[in-house]
């Protein structure tokens, strides 16, 4: 199983990183939209993130070696979706930092996603 989710999650991240760089924009207006709708906005957020975080928490409970970043991640999407769903007032304050002007920070998660994406290809692959 462990296995499994490393390779959704090598999809997943190859896949919405490559979105973030290629569409920044249409990101940041994502996010501008969501925090526009309050803290609603921000349980919906919430909601994106929890299916992947539980899913990796529950099924993927590698400790050592390059996998264990997919645990790490996978903790923090949970905690993301914990902060989304108990302090949207916060999530808010943080969404805030999105603007057009910024879009660039999108390609820059973006590449960092890919990155991750081929890290976990190279473990899965190569192991």
């Amino acid at each position: 199983m462990e296995r499994s989710v490393e390779v959704l999650a090598i999809i997943l991240f190859g896949v919405i990183g490559l979105s973030h760089i290629l569409q920044p924009r249409a990101w940041v207006e994502f996010f501008i939209l969501l925090r526009g709708n309050g803290e609603a906005g921000a349980f919906v957020d919430g909601f994106l993130n929890l299916p992947l975080a539980s899913l990796i928490v529950v099924f993927h409970h590698r400790w050592s070696g390059i996998p264990v970043v997919l645990t790490l991640v996978g903790w923090g999407l949970l905690i993301k979706s914990l902060i989304r769903f108990c302090a949207p007032r916060q999530a808010l304050r943080m969404m805030a930092r999105v603007s057009l002007q910024r879009s660039w920070e999108f390609q820059i998660a973006g590449a960092g996603l890919v990155a991750l994406a081929s890290l976990l290809g190279y473990a899965v692959y190569a192991g």
